[in-house]
């Protein structure tokens, strides 16, 4: 039978390392400032991109920014070429997902996104930094690769881990660019334990 607690514990070792073996580098910066001049600044949104799990991720992305002061909508690429990508207006920057930097809905959309806006910024988030997709954005934001934790090295476990927290590490570091205080929070966030908190009301 197997040892599910020894299990446990070499996942979290494996996914520990791989969080801390993400490459640190002035992308993150470049990244930073391209959301908050032309979202923040200019007023256009976010719109985050994947398929399947990197798709959930890319979802959760969007619904962190927007509670965060920066709006944003997932896109689904799928449903993009059916008529979804007139979602699209005038300063809106991609955050596009893909691990292995060449699936083939999301390298459909940078093209059809970039035939209705040529000046469209695009920024990615993968773990193949040699791929078709890295070369065509604005700003690539490496994964480092690390082996998924997955027994057959093919569910996304450790790659997904990875977005997630480089998605918490954009949004973080737009806050404290912005200036994003616990008022606007309120603001943006009404129901639940967390709108209590932000209005400074009791837990009860």
């Amino acid at each position: 039978m197997t040892d599910v607690k020894q299990t446990m514990r070499e996942i979290l070792e494996a996914e520990s390392r791989a969080v801390a073996a993400i490459p640190v580098t002035d992308s993150y910066g470049s990244a930073v400032e391209m959301i908050v001049e032309q979202v923040w600044k200019r007023k256009g949104k976010l719109i985050t991109s994947g398929m399947g799990k990197a798709g959930q991720i890319a979802m959760n992305i969007a619904t962190t920014f927007s509670s965060t002061g920066i709006p944003s909508v997932f896109l689904h690429p799928s449903e993009a070429q059916h008529g979804d990508l007139g979602i699209m207006q005038d300063n809106d920057i991609m955050l596009l997902l893909s691990n292995s930097g060449k699936t083939r809905e999301i390298i459909e959309l940078v093209s059809l996104a970039k035939n209705l806006n040529p000046a469209l910024k695009i920024i990615v988030i993968t773990g193949n930094n040699n791929s078709e997709l890295a070369s065509i954005a604005d700003v690539c934001l490496w994964t480092g690769n690390s082996p998924e934790v997955c027994p057959l090295g093919l569910t996304p476990t450790t790659s997904t881990t990875l977005m997630t927290v480089m998605g918490d590490v954009l949004v973080v570091s737009v806050m404290k660019s912005t200036g994003f205080t616990k008022e606007m929070y309120a603001m943006r966030h009404h129901g639940g334990y967390l709108g209590k908190k932000s209005r400074g009301e009791s837990e009860k």
